[in-house]
């Protein structure tokens, strides 16, 4: 098993240790990078929680409605544009989701 090491320098080490408690860096980048994933997850999910509830459906029911012409005005900038972020945040998501699980 091929390892590589880390310089993680000084000041790093000490806001690591200060944020998470862990004297080893090693441990405490890990624990700092779980809670950054976690913390990006949790609001990439309230984002898509925020699309839902103003359109009253999924992003994959959106799709439908807008290709049925079920959607009012769906060439509008604003809608366009939530589009566009509602299907971002759907990618940022499935990435965040894929990372949290190298973290366990």
């Amino acid at each position: 098993m091929v390892t590589e090491m880390v310089v993680i320098p000084k000041s790093a080490q000490n806001i690591l240790q200060r944020l998470t408690g862990q004297s080893r860096p090693d441990i405490a980048l890990s624990l700092a990078l779980k809670d950054l994933v976690r913390l990006r997850l949790d609001e990439t999910q309230a984002r898509i929680k925020e699309f839902e509830k103003k359109y009253g459906m999924t992003f994959s029911e959106f799709q439908v409605a807008w290709e049925n012409g079920q959607i009012k005005d769906p060439y509008s900038y604003e809608v366009e544009k939530d589009d566009f972020e509602w299907e971002a945040a759907i990618s940022d998501r499935t990435v965040l989701e894929e990372i949290s699980q190298w973290l366990l």
